[in-house]
């Protein structure tokens, strides 16, 4: 993907309040063999650029005083309430820089499994995107987690996960993370009917007399 950023001369939070009411969104990119620059960006394109899932997870060409630099996207402030962006990190990035990386989880097949088509179980997802560890021009945009074979009561964890080539699972230890767990489906129990006695319409009879 690629954006566009301009060079921000003004610094501070009075400046980057008068910028936000022009429209732009303050911004800085660090890293690399170049000292952190301020930037600015346009806020309406950001925003619809920040609604798409490859703007997070992959790298992104930024066209700056008429040069094209690879970045990647490494922190975004939002209003509390306000659809406004109120700052955007990026990270300069080349074939040598080395990253972690949280990186969204696609799930596919589910509905062709056995756990759905036979048993109507429910698949459960535990998490929805995992850290990876690799080159920044490797990393992949999402990771594929296919479920066309799971079947009722299965548990699926990060480490069965199978990862492009090059790419460390990053668990920080934690090998036993779940990813997707299949549910059962509820079983609703209906009580029984209550059966009540008939009443005997000449005992009533005989009993008024």
């Amino acid at each position: 993907m690629q954006f566009v950023a301009f060079e921000r001369s003004k610094q501070g939070t009075g400046a980057s309040r008068r910028l936000r009411i022009t429209g732009r969104t303050p911004g800085i990119v660090f890293g690399g063999d170049a000292e952190p620059t301020n930037i600015e960006l346009d806020h309406n394109a950001l925003w619809h650029a920040l609604k798409k899932e490859a703007f997070h997870a992959s790298i992104l060409d930024m066209e700056f005083n008429g040069k094209t630099e690879k970045v990647l996207l490494r922190d975004v402030q939002y209003h509390p309430f306000k659809q406004l962006v109120l700052h955007a990190d990026f990270q300069r990035v080349n074939a040598k820089t080395r990253l972690h990386k949280k990186v969204p989880l696609h799930f596919i097949g589910a509905d062709e499994s056995p756990a759905v088509k036979i048993d109507n179980c429910v698949i459960n997802h535990v998490m929805t995107e995992i850290e990876v560890e690799c080159l920044a021009m490797q990393l992949p945009e999402n990771i594929e987690v296919d479920l066309s074979e799971v079947v009722k009561g299965q548990t699926i964890h990060a480490r069965e996960l199978k990862m492009p080539k090059n790419i460390k699972r990053v668990t920080h230890g934690r090998t036993n993370l779940t990813v997707v767990t299949v549910v059962p489906p509820k079983v609703e129990v209906v009580a029984a009917p209550v059966e009540v006695a008939p009443v005997d319409d000449k005992k009533g009879k005989k009993g008024k007399k």
